[in-house]
């Protein structure tokens, strides 16, 4: 292996690295082809320390709130912010992506707070490796929050929008 060649890659490796943090993601694999048999297989991730998962589970109190239903009361409390992912009308995120809230950019986006949707009707899309997934209402309301930016990067599960 060349030593341009390494460099390059230990530069990739470091990006990929930056991505994740940068994003808060836990893992990114990436298959790089450099020739017919000459390739580069990269996972990268991170495990996050436990204050950073004491934080989340405070935020995020989802597994706890379908194991016992005690917890999920006390989480309602005023001190403690709601977990958008319990709500009822969460409609939450089918695959790892990007989100975009229009069509192209310049575009009117799809939904906005306060707007009546009808099932079907495309709320937003997840862009996963170059398909852009329209995510569609799954039933007819009005939409009460969006609880994603245009750009961002999600998770499978995470909540995008509340319809109520």
């Amino acid at each position: 292996m060349s030593k341009e060649k390494h460099d390059a890659d230990v530069a990739f490796i470091k990006a990929l690295a930056e991505l994740l943090r940068e994003n808060d993601l836990t893992e990114l694999q990436v298959k790089r082809d450099y020739a017919e048999d000459d390739s580069l297989n990269v996972r990268v991730s991170r495990h996050h320390p436990a204050p950073v998962q004491a934080q989340q589970s405070m935020a995020a109190p989802q597994p706890q709130a379908y194991a016992a239903p005690a917890p999920r009361a006390e989480a309602a409390a005023p001190d403690m912010p709601e977990d958008p992912a319990a709500h009822p009308g969460a409609v939450t995120s089918p695959m790892v992506g990007t989100v975009y809230m229009q069509a192209e950019p310049g575009a009117a986006p799809f939904i906005a707070v306060g707007q009546p949707v009808k099932e079907g009707d495309t709320l937003l899309i997840v862009e996963a490796m170059k398909t852009m997934n329209h995510i569609p209402a799954p039933r007819s309301g009005t939409v009460k929050r969006i609880l994603v930016e245009d750009g961002a990067p999600v998770e499978y599960g995470a909540p995008l929008v509340i319809l109520e």
